[in-house]
């Protein structure tokens, strides 16, 4: 038998939830199976798989010890390592780093290890911030991602309250994100707002993108205006105003103006011999446009940050 008692990081999930991310050995068809026959119990009573958890409730578990995952050693492995942290903003909810370009952002993209959630994870926990030996099923984690040889600003939340309200706030569209990013010719006008659908193929680790609506793909929407030209090329500075993957990367390619570097949709071969090794594509700034002030990070509302221009490594061609 094991007791699990329920930290303020693991009230308001379901029952089911919690338990998928703190007994990682438990199939979920005996997770079920244990919950219906009383094997897992809640404050001593029986439970329901949608049961949700308040702080402090106690779970216990007649199951056998072999789907309980040995000690990780992950405390050891954060105290030994030297965090290299660029800090834009934070307070005791959330972060705001300042990601370089070629740095993984969780262990696995890609097959790295030395990643920016380790190194949050790390100062945190040299913080006293974060304990993982004292955490059921939570860990400081990323609530926006961008892609390894992209630099920029990502979001990081410090407690669970705080990764559901970002990203409940980034799915309904609350966060204004902008770009620089350089593409190849002239673009047809000093700015405008490209709309198209894209589809992604998880396969090859692309998308496509259509002028109409097709079957399976989602509509994006893409601002830019641009900034200087130079050489026959553009710097533009672009809002996202839906979030999909390669979208900048994608919907620019597709009207005939792939950003400079970019091997999967651009013309990186010619690219590479100007200096450009990988996509021109850097997340400068974003707005906290949240509709209203309610909830744990309400005071954000309004507020807006940005990293300076002098980081992002292709502005000096445009100068």
């Amino acid at each position: 038998m094991r007791k699990l008692i329920v930290g303020e990081n693991d009230a308001g999930q379901r029952l089911d939830k919690f338990l998928t991310k703190s007994v990682k050995g438990l199939p979920k068809s005996l997770l079920y199976k244990d919950i219906r026959t009383k094997k897992i119990k809640v404050n001593g009573a029986r439970a329901k798989e949608n049961q949700m958890l308040s702080r402090g409730d106690e779970i216990t578990l007649f199951i056998r010890d072999e789907f309980f995952a040995p000690p990780t050693g992950e405390a050891e492995t954060l105290r030994n390592i030297r965090p290299r942290l660029s800090i834009v903003y934070e307070d005791d909810n959330v972060m705001l780093l300042h990601k370089p370009a070629g740095v993984l952002v969780h262990e696995g993209d890609e097959g790295g290890e030395n990643t920016l959630i380790l190194h949050i994870q790390a100062y945190l926990y040299q913080k006293n911030e974060y304990d993982p030996d004292a955490e059921n099923s939570f860990a400081p984690a990323l609530c926006n991602r961008i892609d390894r040889n992209t630099g920029g600003i990502v979001i990081a939340a410090k407690n669970a309250a705080a990764l559901r309200e970002m990203n409940e706030r980034i799915r309904n569209n609350e966060i204004a994100k902008f770009y620089y990013c350089a593409v190849s010719g002239k673009m047809p006008r000093r700015a405008d707002e490209l709309h198209a659908y894209l589809q992604k193929d998880s396969t090859a680790k692309m998308v496509s993108i259509f002028d109409r609506p097709k079957n399976g793909a989602k509509e994006i929407v893409t601002r830019y205006r641009v900034l200087a030209e130079r050489g026959g090329n553009s710097l533009l500075e672009v809002e996202l105003v839906t979030g999909r993957t390669h979208q900048i990367r994608a919907h620019l390619a597709h009207v005939g103006h792939p950003l400079l570097g970019d091997g999967k949709y651009g013309e990186n071969k010619k690219d590479r011999a100007r200096g450009y090794k990988h996509q021109a594509l850097y997340a400068v700034r974003l707005r906290f446009d949240f509709a209203d002030d309610a909830g744990t990070l309400g005071y954000l509302r309004g507020r807006e940050f940005a990293i300076s221009p002098d980081t992002v490594w292709f502005l000096k061609d445009f100068m």
